[in-house]
């Protein structure tokens, strides 16, 4: 899609130096996508602490929001724990009701724009006790969080791409972690079955 946008804008006129560093942001995932696996160890720890947890929540505001979400259902599809996502702003219309101590909480930030914020946010479960991993790229004070993972830079628009990785490791090890058999969910059919 994102190919697909930069060749709408070349067609359009739009030449600008965004497009130039996008489209060598886009050239570069292969390596940065090889980067992000490397994180597998910190996952699997991870993983080890909280997979007999009942209830895990995901943060993210703006594109991080759609990470959270996809984090959120992953977690659900193979590892059978309980999560929900939210958009970090919305967190103090009722989700922060729900926040007690020791419950995890993960946070993708990838959008400098947004960082003080979602930091503000974050802080706020680390008030009511909530364990805390963020998935990030940006220069931050790691020792706010309990963990903090560092993913390549990259621009926002297609940071999705490196963000999601974390946290598909980190479903696939608690399912491991479970013993659960991560190739055959329960109670999701493959679509390529379903007529």
């Amino acid at each position: 899609m994102v190919v697909l946008s930069i060749y709408f804008a070349e067609t359009l006129g739009y030449h600008d130096n965004y497009i130039t560093e996008l489209k060598k942001d886009i050239i570069e995932l292969p390596k940065k996508i090889e980067e992000t696996l490397k994180l597998s160890d910190i996952m699997k720890d991870f993983a080890k602490k909280t997979y007999l947890e009942k209830d895990i929540f995901f943060l993210g505001r703006g594109i991080d929001e759609t990470v959270a979400r996809e984090g959120s259902l992953k977690l659900k599809e193979i590892s059978y724990i309980h999560s929900e996502s939210y958009a970090a702003g919305e967190l103090k219309h009722g989700p922060i009701a729900l926040i007690e101590n020791g419950i995890t909480v993960i946070s993708i930030m990838t959008d400098p724009n947004l960082v003080e914020k979602t930091v503000s946010n974050i802080q706020e479960v680390i008030t009511r006790g909530a364990k805390t991993l963020v998935i990030t790229n940006q220069n931050i004070d790691e020792s706010m969080f309990d963990i903090t993972v560092k993913i390549p830079e990259t621009t926002p628009l297609i940071s999705p791409i490196l963000s999601i990785i974390p946290l598909q490791l980190f479903s696939y090890y608690i399912s491991k972690e479970k013993g659960l058999d991560v190739d055959k969910p329960r109670n999701l059919a493959k679509s390529v079955t379903v007529e």
